[in-house]
């Protein structure tokens, strides 16, 4: 704000203005533009509380990270649809770390467990990749794509929007997919989840009605800590 102040400033003094005219015309320009800066960063700090009411087990870190993704991708025109889809890969596979929520009204439709790539760790995920073969899981945003039945039944397409991190989702077949190793049964039985060789693998129970909700261009956000993550995206920067 400082160095949209002084650009102001200079520029009036280049117009011959006196300094008491540059304070109050500067800040006349910048005040309505604050104002309505401050506003939809408060109202997203709002919207990432209550969110996290109601997924308590999810960071407020990752809740705000995933909603400046889907701010941003909204108005780049990618997305139409007021969805977001946030998994927390910080947390324990044995936990529920996947949320689907409705950003208009902060309702959490959708509240579950997901497997993360075998590649990736056991019952934490702590390496992330890119790289085909890899069979692990990648950290990023993504955009929802197309459905397909394949060999794990009816399965969701994912466009990774972050290229060093995730850009080659779709040629790995990074996807969104139904696994047997994943349900409360399970956890409680090996103190994890099974693991999938990259992609987000889903309850038998819930899959199926989670991607025909957010199929054909939504946001989802695989969240982990990770600084040259935050450090390459700037719209991540207010979460980080």
């Amino acid at each position: 704000m400082n160095s949209v102040l002084e650009h102001l400033i200079a520029t009036f003094r280049r117009l011959g203005r006196r300094p008491a005219v540059w304070a109050i015309l500067a800040l006349g320009a910048i005040a309505p533009a604050a104002h309505a800066g401050a506003g939809a960063a408060q109202r997203a700090l709002q919207l990432a509380d209550l969110i996290h009411a109601q997924a308590p087990n999810i960071s407020i870190r990752a809740i705000s990270t995933a909603i400046d993704a889907y701010l941003h991708f909204k108005a780049k025109h990618l997305t139409d649809k007021p969805l977001v889809t946030i998994v927390d890969y910080s947390l324990s596979s044995a936990r529920r770390r996947l949320a689907v929520a409705d950003v208009q009204t902060g309702k959490v439709l959708y509240y579950t467990y997901v497997a993360h790539g075998k590649g990736s760790g056991g019952t934490y995920a702590t390496r992330f990749s890119n790289t085909p073969g890899s069979d692990a899981s990648s950290l990023g945003v993504y955009l929802t794509g197309r459905t397909y039945y394949g060999e794990h039944g009816y399965s969701l397409r994912l466009h990774g929007l972050n290229p060093q991190f995730n850009g080659a989702a779709y040629r790995r077949d990074i996807v969104m997919h139904s696994a047997w190793y994943v349900s409360r049964k399970f956890a409680q039985e090996h103190g994890r989840m099974g693991r999938s060789w990259g992609c987000f693998a889903l309850s038998r129970r819930v899959e199926s009605d989670i991607v025909r909700l957010i199929r054909d261009g939504t946001v989802l956000v695989g969240y982990y800590p990770d600084p040259q993550w935050f450090a390459a995206f700037p719209y991540l920067h207010r979460a980080a």
